[in-house]
């Protein structure tokens, strides 16, 4: 029977990350039970200490076990906890070598959306892939540049690390781990008992982008401000940097470094942030949507529309146009 831990931490957790994996893996056990199969999982709530949570004022929950009392387990889950990241970590850093040391005895561990942010303080993630909410991108990036952040994703997987995308997403990664763990029957059933879209693997679809200006380069934010401006022109980088007095070879390394994106894949994100706009409001066609969006290349418009989003412009438009999602 696999051991698995469900943190309980302090701070403003997201409730349904502790109350869904708890649910679902036991919920694994009922299912085996009517195929007259044993118990999988024995899933238990690990806190700081056995103290009771109390959450949001009103929900409290009350762990099993605090983690000094768990020196082994096969799995270790972190939900989401939010607010500011600092101060989480700060109120959670006794888990820290916990979360660590389990690993090292073969533990593996999962983090659930912003998760992230307490199971890369660990260190564990330095060098590996990671998957968190898309929203709180720019701000895992600046606080663990050893990461290897990939916001489209919903789950990683490497090395007895995973971890899932943003929100609600952290399902298909407690679908995924219990097809490791109880096989591909079992896992169908789930996703057909809680209604959940299996093997859903991108979040980009969901991603809203509005910009990184959470830096203190200047000359940055002005070229941001002025493709965010002028997006439905032809902008070169060479434009950009004699507009700033910076050669372009500057502007490249200054841009890249202050937004994560070279200047070019900004310009892009900026056009189809407005295409997708588009799409989700109004009733112009695709082609009218590229052309109102500085694209003249057909090809090249819904190349790089689902390179971003991970679905063909059409697909997007009959997803989020209410109109087109009705007529469908």
């Amino acid at each position: 029977m696999k051991h698995i831990s469900i943190l309980v931490p302090k701070g403003n957790v997201a409730l349904g990350c502790i109350e869904g994996s708890f649910t679902v893996f036991n919920k694994v056990n009922d299912f085996l039970a009517d195929k007259d199969r044993e118990p999988l999982f024995k899933v238990q709530l690990v806190g700081l200490s056995a103290d009771t949570e109390v959450y949001h004022r009103f929900f409290s929950v009350t762990p099993d076990l605090g983690i000094h009392a768990v020196t082994k387990t096969d799995l270790i889950i972190i939900p989401a906890v939010n607010g500011e990241m600092e101060k989480v970590i700060e109120n959670n850093k006794d888990f820290l070598p916990w979360i660590a040391a389990r690993y090292q005895d073969g533990a593996e561990v999962a983090s659930l959306c912003v998760g992230a942010f307490i199971l890369a303080s660990t260190g564990l993630l330095n060098g590996k892939k990671c998957a968190t909410h898309w929203e709180a991108a720019n701000n895992f990036r600046r606080m663990f540049p050893d990461v290897n952040l990939v916001s489209e994703k919903i789950i990683t997987d490497e090395n007895g690390i995973y971890s899932s995308g943003g929100a609600t997403s952290f399902f298909n990664l407690i679908l995924y781990l219990v097809e490791k763990y109880a096989g591909r029957e079992i896992a169908v059933i789930c996703a057909k008992v809680f209604e959940i879209e299996i093997d859903r693997v991108n979040q980009s679809p969901f991603i809203i982008f509005d910009g990184q200006k959470g830096h203190d380069d200047e000359p940055i934010k002005k070229a941001q401000e002025y493709i965010e401006n002028n997006f439905m022109e032809k902008i070169t980088v060479d434009q950009l940097a004699s507009m700033l007095s910076l050669s372009r070879r500057n502007l490249e390394r200054r841009f890249k470094k202050a937004t994560s994106n070279t200047a070019v894949e900004y310009m892009q994100r900026v056009k189809i942030e407005a295409a997708k706009s588009s799409l989700e409001s109004s009733r112009e066609n695709v082609s009218e949507v590229m052309y109102k969006v500085g694209y003249t290349d057909t090809k090249a418009f819904r190349t790089t529309f689902k390179r971003i989003t991970g679905l063909s412009p059409m697909e997007y438009r009959n997803k989020y146009n209410r109109q087109a999602a009705m007529a469908g």
